[in-house]
């Protein structure tokens, strides 16, 4: 009498999968292409730690660390009950500092100085200690493990058509041409 039901072989690959899939849509991990890419500590701990951090109540931190308060969302994000809320933006060089211009001068940010931070300033906000993304997502929130745009030109570099970026991934460091899109995250020199 043949069975009606799939086989436990066929049933478990797609069992897997579903439970992946609810697991990070609670807990808020991003979907690679290939399966669920959770956040990854080196024995849970953090380099990067949620007390350096304060909270100013509006989208924004204050890093006690170097001075500079950053947008706790990606350009494109909305900070909304606590989350980033929205798709985060890719642009090329000159956009990014376009949209820095654009947040400083419609005021929904409270001042008017926000930058597209250089690459020292983004140094200071990767989590060693962690991968897929190099961040605290507790501070930074949905933060994807991709490249950020830095205003930081190649060091020496003659060519006016590159600049350094920081990958939140496995990448590092980029020396990347203008035209080519990444995420952006705005930054400011605290008072």
């Amino acid at each position: 009498m043949a069975s009606t039901s799939e086989s436990p072989r066929r049933r478990g690959p797609l069992r897997r999968t579903a439970t992946l899939l609810a697991l990070s849509l609670l807990s808020g991990v991003s979907i690679a292409a290939g399966g669920v890419a959770p956040q990854a500590c080196v024995h849970g701990a953090s380099s990067l730690p949620s007390e350096r951090f304060q909270d100013n109540g509006d989208g924004t931190v204050t890093d006690s660390a170097s001075g500079l308060m950053w947008m706790r969302c990606s350009v494109g994000q909305d900070w909304r009950g606590g989350r980033c809320i929205g798709t985060v933006g890719s642009y090329d060089w000159g956009d990014a500092q376009r949209q820095a211009d654009r947040v400083s001068r419609d005021g929904r940010a409270f001042f008017s100085d926000w930058r597209v931070p250089g690459l020292r300033d983004l140094a200071t906000i990767t989590d060693r200690a962690c991968d897929n993304p190099r961040t605290n997502l507790a501070v930074f929130p949905g933060t994807p493990a991709a490249a950020y745009w830095s205003s930081t030109p190649r060091p020496g570099e003659q060519a006016a058509d590159r600049a350094l970026a920081l990958s939140f991934g496995a990448d590092g460091v980029l020396l990347a041409r203008k035209e080519q899109r990444f995420h952006v995250r705005l930054v400011r020199t605290a008072p």
